[in-house]
């Protein structure tokens, strides 16, 4: 195996360094696919199969992709070293507690943002997925915060690298700016090759390497790496729903993530990389799968306590549908939302505690939040913030 790119020598701030431009793709060689990587490859598109067809089965699909997205969001930026927790997101969306860490919180809120963005313009714009278009991405994901004078919008014009203080000590050096053209190019190209040439979960895979290894962007370029997996399936029709993130995977397989980018790079391992890359979409489909049947069955048991509270019960039906909305809310924030008063809407939280299903988180006698504690907690799965 030899490296997928060439280095070439360059210079700033007066010391000299090598740059790695890749290689066009799809890989010359092509990958050699063995009967095993085929299995692999069968039993990852099964698992989209499963998990596109529990999504029809929610009753309000947009529901479970909203959190989806915004517990992709937390776990994307975590990777990047943010300590933001899913909770501190909904918090600060609802605007509940002013006090969680306004920087990593706004940039999980600009992720969420850049993927709405990104996903409307694919199936309501019919857009294709462009240069133009990752670059929509990326002014929206640096729109606000403090990565916000990293040029959003613009492919670098600068050299940057990974690791180390400067290019010349650097674990790894991108195309330096002049090659940068004609890499995101050649990347838009293989974006556009249809389905039957390149099957869609090894464009996916190779496409996310070639995006982090040309690194097009001065910040931002691990979350939108990572949600162009995402994209791709959409893209290509392998998705009905965009439900499949690997952030999750790629946060409790880190160090192997960072080593088989390398490999690709410096040996030419692609398919090392595809090997880990399609264990974690079977992984991470079926884990999705199963948390929507988790939340279907909460719901449901949900609603057979609460029809048990006799006249009561109205009330606190309409309590429990908001939280599924809003599963961590206020009293205030709750009544116009319902049109309810108050003193309604207390009675109802009253019974929902009673009953176990929501918790009071501030232990305050006034400005209490109240959280659907089971529901929340399947949502956080995973979302403990990285350490070290």
């Amino acid at each position: 195996m030899k490296a997928t790119g060439t280095y070439v020598t360059t210079s700033a701030a007066d010391e000299s360094f090598r740059a790695f431009v890749p290689d066009p793709l799809p890989p010359d060689p092509p990958v050699q696919l063995t009967g095993r990587d085929h299995d692999l490859i069968e039993k990852a598109n099964r698992a989209l199969g499963r998990l596109d067809a529990v999504s029809t089965l929610l009753p309000d699909v947009s529901l479970f992709m909203y959190f989806y997205v915004r517990k992709e969001a937390v776990l994307s930026s975590q990777i990047e070293g943010t300590q933001s927790s899913f909770s501190d997101l909904l918090l600060h969306e609802e605007r509940l507690v002013p006090g969680v860490p306004l920087d990593d919180v706004q940039e999980v809120s600009n992720y969420v943002a850049a993927m709405t963005h990104g996903l409307r313009r694919l199936r309501e714009d019919n857009f294709p997925l462009s240069l133009r278009l990752i670059r929509e991405m990326h002014k929206v994901l640096l729109a606000k915060g403090r990565v916000s004078d990293k040029t959003p919008g613009q492919f670098r014009r600068s050299q940057n690298w990974l690791g180390g203080t400067r290019p010349g000590n650097a674990r790894f050096v991108p195309p330096p700016p002049d090659r940068l053209g004609a890499c995101m190019s050649n990347l838009e190209k293989f974006l556009h090759d249809r389905p039957q040439r390149t099957p869609v979960l090894m464009k996916a895979a190779l496409a996310h390497v070639q995006f982090e290894t040309i690194h097009p962007f001065l910040d931002g370029n691990g979350r939108l790496g990572r949600l162009l997996i995402t994209l791709i399936l959409c893209a290509e029709d392998a998705l009905a729903q965009p439900l499949l993130y690997l952030s999750l995977f790629f946060k409790l397989n880190r160090q192997e993530y960072y080593d088989r980018l390398d490999a690709v790079r410096l040996k030419g391992d692609w398919l090392g990389w595809l090997r880990f890359f399609l264990e974690g979409v079977q992984l991470t489909a079926q884990q999705a799968a199963d948390t929507a049947g988790r939340i279907l069955k909460l719901f449901e048991e949900d609603r057979r306590k609460v029809e048990g509270l006799g006249r009561k019960a109205g009330s606190a039906h309409r309590m429990l549908e908001m939280l599924r909305r809003h599963p961590l809310t206020t009293i205030p924030n709750a009544a116009p939302q319902l049109n309810l008063t108050s003193p309604t809407i207390r009675s109802a939280v009253e019974s929902l505690e009673a009953l176990g299903i929501v918790r009071e988180i501030t232990g305050k006698q006034r400005d209490r939040i109240y959280i659907y504690d089971r529901y929340v907690r399947i949502l956080d799965e995973g979302t403990e913030p990285l350490r070290g």
